[in-house]
């Protein structure tokens, strides 16, 4: 179990799973909370739960660990999402791009571990993007009034294979099925861009899976759904959604699952 730190930094993404956290983690009882913002890229809202928040742009690896430095913080958490695509359209310092060259293969485990190892230079150990979010992740079962179809079932067995044969390439988390059929595989394009691609080939109604690869690093880049997750899926008409029990956050949930009732959209958290 992960001790839970009384100060903490959070490097806030998009999305609301940084605000999620950081109240979270003062209803836990952190005393110190600073939070380290991207311009552009996270909701001003953080600022209203955290005691203190720093601005930096994104790929100014130098800024981030130096405002990192300044709180005196010893643990940090990285939680909310960062657009795939400004790996390659955002000006990088010096040290951002130094780190990049350093690696062989760029994807988030790559990247993020990479800098995790930076912050540990500076005394800041990264802990999981869990931490404080334990009741944000569903146990095993169906999470929506209807359970999966027999056909949606089939769907959901040959998608939990085949995410769990690619995402140990370093892929992507989530794969998208319909009637047998797999219609797409999450590149760098993210989940969203991936289902759309998948609704463009088959039309409406497909099921997707999301999975955390085997021996995924819970620092960073946990399979995360909630209410913005089933606005997409309510555009795209999708029919199912599965995900590990115990291996994704599942935000604004009450919020997100009577959307999907309202969408007669299934929603199962799966062992293993």
């Amino acid at each position: 179990m992960v001790m839970k730190p009384k100060e903490l930094c959070v490097i806030a993404g998009k999305g609301a799973y940084p605000r999620l956290l950081a109240q979270s983690a003062k209803e836990q009882g952190v005393e110190r909370l600073v939070a380290v913002a991207f311009t552009k890229e996270t909701d001003s809202v953080i600022e209203k739960y955290a005691d203190e928040t720093t601005w930096v742009r994104l790929g100014e690896l130098g800024a981030l660990l130096d405002a990192l430095k300044k709180t005196g913080i010893r643990h940090a958490v990285m939680v909310g999402q960062i657009t795939p695509t400004h790996l390659f359209r955002i000006r990088m310092d010096g040290k951002m791009l130094a780190l990049l060259k350093s690696l062989p293969r760029r994807n988030a485990e790559t990247i993020f571990g990479a800098v995790a190892d930076e912050m540990k230079g500076i005394g800041v150990e990264l802990i999981p993007a869990s931490t404080f979010m334990e009741s944000h992740m569903p146990e095993a079962g169906v999470l929506t009034s209807r359970g999966p179809t027999d056909e949606e079932k089939v769907d959901i067995e040959i998608g939990l294979a085949a995410a769990h044969a690619t995402s140990g390439l370093d892929i992507g988390q989530t794969v998208v099925v319909k009637q047998g059929t797999i219609l797409a595989v999450e590149a760098f394009e993210g989940t969203n861009d991936a289902i759309r691609r998948a609704v463009r080939l088959g039309g409406e109604g497909v099921v997707v899976v999301k999975v955390a690869k085997d021996g995924h690093d819970m620092r960073f880049d946990i399979p995360v759904i909630g209410l913005q997750t089933m606005k997409v899926f309510k555009k795209l008409k999708v029919r199912a959604l599965a995900v590990q029990a115990g291996r994704a956050i599942f935000l604004e949930r009450e919020k997100a699952l009577a959307e999907a009732d309202r969408m007669d959209m299934c929603i199962v958290a799966m062992e293993g």
